[in-house]
Formats: structure tokens, sequence, C-alpha cells
């Protein structure tokens, strides 16, 4: 019978629930009488009859109107409780009118204050009842919390109400109500709270006092919550929201899944749909060696891999730790190698042992000042590393080599980007001789990667700021580690020799705004000359050695599209063989001399747009 009522459609619950309260409001006006009277058998006049019969018809339209027949039964709690006091008073003021005007009906005047306690635990414990009978036996969150945070639910649907559910079993939060974009559903009643328009949004976290909303929107894309994050922020408003579907999949949602606005949610975009022919053509029944396999691209490559089914997979990676972790993630799906990119033999005997046929190449010094600080190491790591794995690539058969290159190669200004631009350019001229495809693919930034920003301002907000800026005008290109590897796959399997494909990053963003709202997100005010009371400061630390203000992706404007929406090739420019391989001469003397300014002039001479920028005594 439960499952039966339960799928009924609303209106025939509702009419239900208005012939029950019908029923139980004439119950109650005669059980009043015979309190009154003292009897079981008040003997009552036609008159008297009549209007115990009518009473009903008083309080069904004010019951209505309060929406006791909007909120849905099994999830009611102590804010339903309201509206039912609300609702018996207005009922009994019109009850008391009525026997007032019709003086001739022998009713006495106190079985109407009677009757008003009789009728709310009719009403109430009618409900009560209902939910203790749909929810298996629980009443959980039919009492108030006090000193609980009051907080809005964003979304009304399934995840919504049980987020709701959950919350009565939490001390911290109160729900004043729901937002949900579906108008079918605003000025309804779920759990007793009501369901409001988000256009109302503004008006509501002032009249409701609402410094918190949670979101309960896990099947919403990345846009919408972005949409939403970001009018939450203006406001002035924290926001905590629940996993994805996938992860909400094992069970009910729980108070613990709720987490703070991952920034991927507010950087990144919408997936695009991969193509698994891509995917798979490098990779599904082949030996796939990655380079720097735990690092952050590198490892994230790993684990998509590993999902493609490849004969093998070659965890190539020269920090045991970081070996260990992916390793151990794998649970044994990856043959851990121990070693460095420089020891050319090594690569050899493993790319010929295991029969390697792609290479993805992770392995590489990234952060920007640490190989500013050391560019004889940078370079040789970098530009060598490179050199070494794509000859011992060539030399044992392999078919397809992918390197993992950067935004910051393009007109770079520090080592860094100049050392990745100079190996784009080794492989470029590799191409032509061998019948290896190489191909470069080019990104920027990836959310929450080692000794990224990201990471950095939620490590300084958790300790209390204050978050450093290098730069008010600094911007940057962002997007999610899977996302990056995911079309570094694709990208690879596209190349037909030389090529260097650009990932489209989507808009550039703002480093300042980004720790502005990162701040606010995480529930604290910023604390600046307009507000001197807040809690976290964003102060301007200067431009590190090396930092420009903005990345670019291409050296030109000559591209062209690919059958991948997110992909780009790019047509550029790179020196001849003759030069490439006298540079490498030169640099290979200066990096055992340990010649910093040598190893400089010479990648200046190496790659045409390298301009450093903030190094004192260089001029370039």
């Amino acid at each position: 019978m439960k499952s039966t009522l339960s799928h009924l459609p609303r209106r025939q619950k509702q009419a239900l629930a208005i012939a029950a309260d019908g029923l139980l409001l004439a119950t109650s006006l005669y059980v009043s009488l015979c309190l009154r009277h003292g009897s079981a058998s008040p003997g009552l006049s036609p008159g008297a009859q009549a209007f115990i019969l009518a009473a009903p018809l008083l309080a069904i339209p004010i019951f209505a109107r309060l929406g006791l027949y909007r909120a849905v039964f099994r999830y009611i709690s102590v804010q339903m409780g309201w509206a039912i006091v609300k609702a018996i008073a207005l009922y009994t003021a019109l009850l008391g009118l009525s026997l007032f005007l019709l003086s001739t009906i022998a009713i006495p005047r106190s079985v109407i204050l009677i009757n008003a306690f009789v009728a709310f635990f009719a009403i109430s414990g009618s409900r009560v009842l209902v939910r203790w009978w749909f929810t298996g036996g629980s009443l959980r969150g039919l009492t108030p919390k006090l000193g609980a945070e009051r907080v809005l639910i964003y979304g009304a649907g399934a995840a919504g109400i049980q987020l709701a559910s959950a919350l009565d079993h939490s001390d911290e939060f109160t729900v004043a109500g729901f937002l949900d974009d579906a108008h079918d559903a605003q000025g309804h009643a779920i759990r007793g709270f009501p369901v409001f328009d988000p256009a109302e949004l503004e008006g509501l976290t002032k009249s409701l006092n609402i410094k918190e909303v949670l979101l309960a929107m896990p099947s919403a894309s990345r846009r919408r919550k972005r949409e939403i994050v970001y009018r939450l922020d203006a406001l002035g408003v924290g926001v905590r929201t629940l996993p994805g579907l996938s992860e909400l999949a094992q069970g009910r949602v729980r108070v613990s899944d709720l987490k703070q606005v991952e920034i991927s949610d507010i950087l990144g975009r919408d997936a695009v749909a991969p193509n698994e022919a891509l995917l798979h053509r490098n990779i599904t029944g082949k030996v796939v060696m990655v380079t720097g396999a735990g690092g952050s691209i590198g490892s994230e490559l790993c684990r998509q891999i590993a999902r493609l089914t490849p004969k093998a997979l070659i965890l190539f990676e020269r920090s045991e730790f970081a070996l260990y972790q992916i390793d151990r993630e794998l649970e044994g799906s990856g043959i851990p190698i121990m070693g460095s990119v420089l020891d050319e033999a090594l690569l050899e005997s493993v790319m010929r042992n295991y029969g390697v046929e792609t290479v993805y190449h992770a392995a590489a010094y990234k952060h920007v000042p640490l190989v500013e600080a050391n560019p004889a190491q940078g370079v040789y790591n970098n530009v060598f590393g490179t050199l070494r794995a794509a000859r011992a690539a060539r030399s044992t058969g392999v078919t397809a080599f992918v390197l993992i290159s950067t935004d910051k190669a393009v007109r770079p200004t520090n080592v860094m980007g100049a050392s990745k631009r100079l190996a784009e350019m080794i492989l470029q001229c590799m191409a032509p001789t061998t019948n290896m495809l190489l191909t470069m693919v080019r990104f920027g930034n990836v959310l929450g990667s080692s000794g990224s920003v990201v990471p950095l301002f939620r490590e300084q907000i958790a300790q209390g700021g204050p978050v450093t800026v290098t730069h008010p005008d600094v911007t940057r290109y962002f997007m999610t580690i899977p996302e990056a590897s995911q079309l570094v796959i694709q990208a690879g399997a596209m190349g037909s020799g030389g090529d260097v494909f650009v990932l489209d990053m989507g808009e550039p963003v703002k480093i300042v705004d980004l720790a502005r709202r990162m701040v606010r997100l995480s529930g604290f005010d910023i604390k600046d000359e307009n507000n001197p009371d807040g809690e976290i400061e964003i102060i301007v630390s200067g431009l590190r050695p090396g930092e420009k203000l903005y990345e670019e992706l291409l050296i030109g404007d000559n591209t062209s599209a690919t059958s991948h929406p997110l992909i780009l090739r790019a047509e550029e420019h790179h020196a001849d063989e003759t030069t490439i391989e006298w540079i490498l001469k030169q640099l290979e003397d200066a990096i055992a001399a340990d010649d910093a300014a040598r190893i400089r002039s010479l990648m200046l001479e190496a790659v045409d747009e390298y301009v450093p920028a903030n190094q004192p005594g260089l001029v370039g």
C-alpha cells in the first residue's frame, strides 16, 4: 500500500490530504464539544451538527493558501509545524467569528479555544504519522536546532531532498528553503521548506540571513555551476557543493559529502566527448611508456592509459616516492622502472626489452623560478632528456613519440620556456629523418598540479593568509589535469610527423580575480582598504624571475583545425638541423662547465623569440 500511495499523481495525493484534513477538522470540533460537556454524546442540535460539518470549509482554503498541500509529506519537518500553527490560528479566528454571527447555534464559545488545540494536534499529528510511515519510523528533524547556520539548498531534486534529510542529523546547518530553476517547483514546499525562484536570491540572502548556499546539482554542467557560483560570489555568499553523480551512485547523500566548491567547477569548461578512435589508436593492445610517470600530467596519463587496455604500461620515473605512489594506485597494471631520461642506455634497454611502441614524454623540470635559478640542470633535463628519449625511441623502433610541451615555450621569457621550445625544435628537426611519428602537444596551466597557484592559494587560505599574487595584471590559461591528459592522448594520435598541436584552453583568467574568488568561496571576507575588518588579505609580491604577465599558445597565427574541436595544429618555423646540432654541442659544454651566462646566451641564440624577463643584468 505504501508503494501504491508513493506512486499516485501529485494532485491525487493532495486530494487525499484535503479529504483527510476535512474529516480530522470535523472530528476535532466534535471532540472539543465532547470535552466541553464532559460527555461522549453531547446531544447536538441540527444547527450544531451542520456547523461541525461545514467548519472544514473555512479551514481548507487557509491551509491551501499557507502551503500545507504543497509539501511532500514524507519530507515534512519542524518548519511545517509553524505553518500549521499559523493556519490553525486563522481558522480559529474565522470559526469564532462565524459562531458569533450565527448566534442561534447552541455551541459554547469556549469550544473554539479547545478546538484550536485539538485541531492542531490532529493536523500536525497526521503529518508526523505519514512521515513516520513513509520513512520507516524516523522522526529526526522534527525539532528545531538552536544556533545552527541557516542555509539554502540550490536544487530541489533528489540530491537536494536527500541533503535536506541528511541535514536533519546535523547541528551545523538548518535549512531555510530550496532554490530551483524549475518553474513548476517554485512556490511549492518540500519537507515544509519553500522552493524559491533563484531570481529572488539577493533578497532572500538578506531576509533569511543566509551566509551559505549548498549546491545539490550533481548533474549540472560546469557552465551552469560556474554561473551560479559567480552570482553567489558577487553577493558575498559562501558555497559548498555535493560531488558528482558518479560519486553519489553508491549511496544516499551525507552531510560529510559537502565540500568547498572545486576550482575546476569555476574555471573548467563543459567536457567535450572524446573521440574514442583517437583515444585507442596508439594505446589499446600496444606497449606504452610514460616518462615522468609520477608527475601531475604523467600520472594522469598513466591512469587514462591503463583504462584503455594497453598490452603493457611502462612507468618510467626518477623519483622513487612518485613512482611508488602511481604504481600503488594502478595496483600492478603498470611496470615501474626507476631511472632518468638522461640515461640513454637505460632508455634504449627498457624500450627494446619491452617492445615499446608509444612513448609519452612528460618528464621535465617545470617550475619557472627553480629552473631560472638552476639553468644548467633545467636545460640539461628538458633539452637533453628529450633528445635522448627521442633518440632511444628512434633506435628501438618506437612507432609514436609525444612530447608534453607548454604555453611557456611560446615567446619565452624564462629558461624553462626556452628549454621546452628548444625541445620542440629538436623533434621538429628529427621528424623528416625518421618513420617514427613525432608529435608535440602544447597547453597551459593544469589545475591542481604540484606547485601550481591553486594549491598554493588553498594552503595560504587555510593558514589564514595572506594570499600572494605576483602582479595584479597576471593572467593564465587553465585546464583540468584529466581533460589535458585526455586531449594529449587524442592529439598524439593525429600526428603525421613533426606536428605541434595546441589545446584550446578557453579564456584566460586573471590570477588576482582567482585569488579573490577562492577566498570568498572558502567563506572568508577579503581584508583591504574598503574592508579593514576582513579576515584574509591579498598582497602583491612582485613578478618572479622569468615570469611574464600573460601566456600565449601560438608563436604565429598559422593554425588549422583538426577533427577535434579543442585541438588545433600549429604551423611554426624552426631552426635547421645543422644549427640545432651546433647549439646542442655548445650547450653540452656549457652545462659541463656550469656556465650559466653561456647557457643563457646560447638559449637566446637558439630560440629567436626568447626575451628574458625580470633578469637584472641580462640584456635579451
